[in-house]
């Protein structure tokens, strides 16, 4: 199937999953490699959506499960989050839910959702942000880049969190999704030039493929996660926003 096929079934399944789960989809987006502008051929489609129950499903007294694992296999992997467990993870600043709401790929939406953007977006917290990237890269970087043999896709899954970094370094707000806006690199053309041949690999070659590690790229990277943690730590402290403007916004969203 091209993608203009594989778009239409994952629409479908979209409209499944609200039939069999008695939900609505507010907000549908593709959220892995494909997103970030750096898929290989055969990337699966990781879509990712938020969702809203009828009102009655949140008056229950026992504990309701808040997300839906629709399908995982080598083509697709489909899951979602409950509007109410979305809204939580916003007053805590979790970047994902602001990735997911800015992905330049987009199943579907809603008027809802769009109405909620600016509520989500004004709940960013720089540091915190910077510290969950920072943690990501140094996390990718330990589990999958220090063996003599390294998956290219493996450096992106560093270099982004870390140029993410960076651009809530000079910018303040959520860093772009796509791995191309986020290229400012505050390192030698040298660098740039690995960063771009390893690209043109990547969009070429299976998701499998290896090669041997590139010291330059390695020592560039640890040199960062010293200068991120640094920077970092001299950012001030952020006070906790408060939950008002969420909590109107969820009981905004059944009265739309």
């Amino acid at each position: 199937m091209n993608e203009s096929e594989i778009r239409m079934q994952i629409i479908q399944k979209l409209s499944e999953i609200e039939t069999q789960e008695h939900v609505k989809i507010l907000h549908a987006v593709e959220s892995g490699s494909r997103a970030w502008g750096f898929a290989s051929p055969d990337s699966d489609f990781d879509v990712r959506f938020i969702y809203l129950h009828e009102k009655d499903w949140y008056l229950k007294l026992n504990s309701q499960r808040d997300v839906i694992e629709y399908q995982l296999d080598d083509v697709y992997d489909i899951n979602g989050w409950d509007l109410q467990k979305t809204l939580k993870l916003v007053y805590k600043s979790n970047p994902t839910v602001f990735e997911w709401s800015n992905s330049p790929i987009v199943y579907q939406t809603s008027e809802l959702f769009q109405n909620l953007k600016p509520v989500i977006n004004s709940y960013f917290s720089p540091k915190t942000g910077i510290y969950h990237y920072l943690s990501t890269a140094k996390h990718n970087y330990h589990a999958y880049c220090e063996k003599e043999q390294v998956k290219f896709k493996k450096y992106f899954y560093v270099l982004r969190p870390l140029l993410a970094c960076y651009w809530i370094f000079e910018n303040y707000t959520t860093p772009p999704m796509l791995f191309s806006d986020l290229r400012m690199l505050p390192q030698a053309q040298e660098i740039d030039t690995i960063i771009q041949h390893l690209l043109a690999i990547k969009t070429q070659t299976s998701e499998l493929d290896t090669g041997k590690k590139i010291p330059e790229l390695d020592s560039w990277i640890q040199q960062q996660f010293e200068l991120v943690a640094q920077k970092a730590e001299a950012l001030p402290n952020e006070k906790n926003k408060n939950w008002e403007n969420l909590n109107s916004a969820f009981l905004q969203s059944f009265l739309s």
